[in-house]
Order: structure tokens, then sequence, then C-alpha cells
């Protein structure tokens, strides 16, 4: 199943968010489950994030996002996680 997360950071927590990048980069690339991934953009600046699990149930879903370097920083004020279908692309 897919499963979007969408993550809005903390107001004023870019530094968190560049202080973790690349632990949160290698989270990403070793798990094998981010079918695509990027940054939500305020005026130009990263604000959140927005990620496509593709996982077998809601469980891992939630065990992946509670286990990104992004979320055991505290960058997050709020993480949603919404099963999602592909339609395009």
């Amino acid at each position: 199943m897919r499963v979007a997360l969408i993550c809005i950071d903390k107001a004023g927590a870019l530094q968190t968010r560049l202080d973790n990048r690349a632990a949160h980069l290698a989270h990403i690339e070793s798990s094998g489950v981010v079918e695509m991934a990027g940054p939500f953009l305020q005026d130009g600046a990263m604000v959140g994030s927005l990620i496509i699990l593709d996982v077998p149930d809601m469980a891992a879903a939630e065990a992946w996002a509670a286990n990104d370097p992004y979320a055991q920083a505290g960058l997050f004020q709020s993480v949603t996680l919404r099963e999602w279908k592909k339609v395009i692309g």
C-alpha cells in the first residue's frame, strides 16, 4: 500500500532540518520503501516534507515515520499519514 507522509516543520526550525538532513536522506535511501519525497517550500525555504511510502501496512508507515531522524530531532509541528492511491505518474 502507498502512504503519503505529510509533515509540517515547527516555526523557526530550519537549522534543525539542516542539521539532520544527511541522516534523513540516509534513512530514505536505506529503507527501500520511499517512492518519492521532497520538501514543502515557503519563499524558497524548506518548511515541511511530503514522502510517499510503499509499505505493507499502516503500521510499517508509522514505524518508518517514527524512525525518521527529522522526527526524532523534534522538527515537526504536525505529522499526517494518509493512505494514497497512485493514479498518474
